[in-house]
């Protein structure tokens, strides 16, 4: 899982710009299912067909990032947000962009730190001049943050294990199946452009057309100093989604999520998610509505160049929605 893990998260793939990480996920996948496609937003669909109910899984694989908005005379870059990016964490950090150009954030003179907004930031690329910068990057290119992953004991700390943490959870149900007979049929999706409004889920979830539906995403803890309050903690276990901005989770897969926990002895702990949402809300929305659930990985220090998660909280998810898919699911059909 660690050598998946760093492999996905120093992948360049920021949302709307997904094409190097869905190949990576390809070529994994590829083998462990009976087919591939890829839809016209761009969503990588693994689907392993059998009887049983339609189970949609999903994790996206989009990362945040910046675009470009003007060069100035100096080669100076100026830029826009591409998701949720917070000025303040930018500072002296590294961006990359598809064709390899690394730039560095700075920022003008300011009289209170306070004021830092990102339109009085640029990036620079070390060009000499427009038209030098111009040679490497151009109007409308998109970059993602340059961090490499490290692992410390148990903890992992990288850029973009929003969601390619989910992305490797899902990889890694894929091969624990492999060899299985299981009572469901099991399409996993990694969508994209999910950090900008959960886009590809919805056009994903209309094509499948799952009967149940579950979402892999990254979630915030409150077990840093003077955190804001809440109940999930790393290294605490699998984070069973209750409730986020987006979707209120089904009572019945809810009550069977924690079930199945407790019944195959996985660490778990509740999550309510007062902002933000993920793939599951889209999902549960499609067509006529689809019973659906979320399984989440604490992380601390969301949307930053270093992210932090735990390997046994990532692997306890694999573990449950492994037995989740072992199980029978007609019953959670409405």
């Amino acid at each position: 899982m660690k050598d998946l893990l760093k492999k996905l998260v120093e992948t360049y793939g920021p949302a709307g710009n997904e094409g190097p990480i869905r190949e990576v996920i390809r070529k994994e996948v590829e083998g462990l299912v009976d087919e591939v496609v890829v839809d016209a937003l761009g969503n990588l669909i693994a689907i392993r067909r059998g009887q049983g109910p339609k189970v949609m899984i999903a994790a996206h694989m989009d990362e945040i990032g910046i675009i470009v908005t003007h060069i100035d005379e100096k080669g100076f870059v100026r830029f826009s947000n591409i998701g949720g990016i917070s000025p303040h964490m930018l500072i002296g950090q590294r961006v990359i962009f598809a064709n390899g150009t690394v730039g560095v954030f700075g920022m003008e003179k300011l009289d209170d730190i306070k004021d830092l907004r990102l339109s009085k930031m640029f990036i620079d690329i070390g060009a000499k001049d427009e038209a030098s910068a111009r040679e490497k990057v151009s109007v409308g290119d998109v970059a993602g943050l340059c961090r490499q992953a490290c692992f410390q004991g148990d903890r992992v700390i990288a850029k973009s294990l929003d969601d390619r943490a989910g992305c490797a959870v899902l990889i890694q149900v894929l091969r624990e199946l492999a060899n299985k007979e299981i009572p469901n049929q099991v399409y996993a999706v990694f969508t994209v452009q999910e950090e900008l409004g959960l886009r590809g889920a919805r056009t994903a979830a209309y094509r499948v057309n799952p009967d149940i539906g579950f979402a892999v995403d990254v979630t915030g803890t409150g077990d840093t100093p003077e955190a804001p309050t809440m109940a999930v903690e790393l290294g605490k276990g699998a984070a069973i989604k209750v409730k986020d901005a987006v979707v209120l989770t089904h009572p019945r897969v809810r009550q069977f999520m924690i079930e199945t926990a407790e019944k195959k002895g996985i660490p778990y702990q509740l999550e309510v998610l007062e902002r933000g949402g993920t793939d599951t809300g889209p999902i549960h929305l499609t067509r006529e509505g689809v019973p659906s659930g979320a399984i989440s990985i604490p992380t601390r220090y969301i949307h930053t160049p270093s992210e932090m998660a735990d390997m046994n909280d990532i692997e306890n998810v694999v573990k449950l929605f492994v037995a989740i898919l072992e199980e029978q699911l007609d019953a959670l059909i409405v």
